[in-house]
């Protein structure tokens, strides 16, 4: 879709959306041909961060610069502010026990909102040194919590306070306890990342190699990851970021940036070793 079709956009009056495009016929089993590609807000500098509200019907995720987490209810359409200021909060999850978690560029630590709306901070500081800007975050079915650690917030003052890094951009584990441990380390600017439907691989976005790059860990004695590898190459134009992965484990990664044609975009990765399918594209 180019700038002006991007702008001229409207919502399909039609079934199905020709907005959704099927690349690989695999993709079609989870292709829902009643549904269409709706607009749902506007008016964000920078959204990201989704997380579902199943028991409330409603939507959360992050404006970043605008330090700002809205919420767009289903039941009304109505779109609020959730939390204001957010601490530059970027990605978020729930827990085990359906407690938000968020990753905040602001106070550069893992925060939680507890049942009565109370924000307390599981993590700011490894060994004594502050966080960079905790960026995406997955909780384990043993409740131990993962999160990735780049330096974006803290290079500038449009997404959090310009600082100097204490720490590399480590990828942590946070175990029920409040024990926090480097699972991996290296990684160019780590960002989003998920576990396989058996908890058995970690996908982990590297965000400034070039080509950017998912790459895939085993997971060892459910604590640590190990057999890093390329599990997918994003092109010299691709730039995967947050992403989930279904009951399949197929991928589902938010894409954009790098050409017209690719902002906005969803990709599903099947396996998750082929393209098969386009939303917004």
């Amino acid at each position: 879709m180019t700038d002006a079709e991007n702008s001229n956009w409207q919502p399909s009056q039609r079934y199905p959306d020709s907005s959704v495009i099927v690349v690989d016929e695999s993709f079609n089993r989870y292709r829902l041909p009643l549904a269409k590609i709706e607009r749902l807000a506007t008016g964000c500098r920078w959204a990201e961060g989704p997380v579902w509200l199943g028991d409330s019907r409603s939507l959360v995720w992050s404006d970043i610069p605008n330090n700002r987490m809205l919420r767009w209810d289903e039941a009304s359409g109505a779109v609020s502010e959730f939390r204001k200021p957010s601490g530059y909060a970027n990605g978020s999850t729930r827990d085990r026990r359906g407690r938000l978690l968020s990753c905040e560029h602001g106070g550069r630590r893992v925060s939680r909102t507890e049942y009565d709306g109370r924000v307390i901070t599981l993590i700011d500081r490894f060994e004594g040194k502050r966080l960079n800007s905790p960026n995406d975050i997955v909780c384990k079915s043993d409740r131990s919590i993962w999160f990735t650690d780049p330096s974006f917030g803290i290079l500038g003052w449009y997404e959090g306070a310009k600082a100097d890094p204490e720490l590399p951009t480590n990828v942590y584990r946070l175990d029920a306890t409040g024990k926090a441990t480097v699972v991996a380390e290296g990684i160019k600017q780590p960002n989003g990342l998920a576990f396989s439907p058996d908890e058995k691989i970690l996908y982990i976005v590297q965000s400034r190699s070039v080509p950017r790059e998912i790459l895939a860990f085993d997971v060892i004695n459910e604590r640590t990851l190990g057999n890093p590898r390329v599990l997918i190459d994003a092109g010299a134009k691709g730039t995967p970021d947050g992403f989930r992965v279904d009951i399949d484990g197929n991928l589902w990664c938010g894409w954009g940036m790098g050409e017209a044609g690719l902002d906005g975009g969803v990709r599903g990765c099947q396996g998750p070793f082929s393209l098969v399918g386009a939303l917004g594209r």
